[in-house]
């Protein structure tokens, strides 16, 4: 059986989506919504919003990630995610393992030998 392309998709976030949140927390403080709708831009990253929020739980659960509410003009309070020091590392150190990763991926897609 050929796997469909939304299944090798779907296996390939469940590595990466979590580090793909983190560094956009990076960037500053995000409400739920907006981190959705900004890694879904592609279809790619996000095929919509029920991974998300259990993953933003789990985020906070491990300590990557702080929450903060706030009231808001469009409806009821918002949650606002940031990230912690432990979560810098862990993204630091995906980023540390992700290059020579995709780099050995992409070799071996190509048939090049390292």
């Amino acid at each position: 059986m050929v796997p469909s392309d939304e299944s090798i998709l779907t296996h390939l976030r469940r590595g990466a989506l979590e580090f793909c949140v983190l560094a956009l927390l990076q960037r500053g403080e995000w409400y739920g919504l907006d981190i959705a709708r900004r890694l879904s831009l592609d279809g790619v990253l996000l095929h919509g919003e029920g991974t998300l929020y259990p993953l933003l739980a789990r985020l906070r659960r491990a300590g990557h990630v702080e929450t903060s509410w706030r009231e808001s003009t469009a409806g009821p309070p918002r949650r606002y995610y940031t990230l912690t020091p432990d979560g810098l590392q862990a993204l630091e150190t995906f980023r540390a393992t992700w290059v020579p990763f995709r780099d050995a991926v992409d070799s071996a897609l190509e048939g090049q030998q390292s």
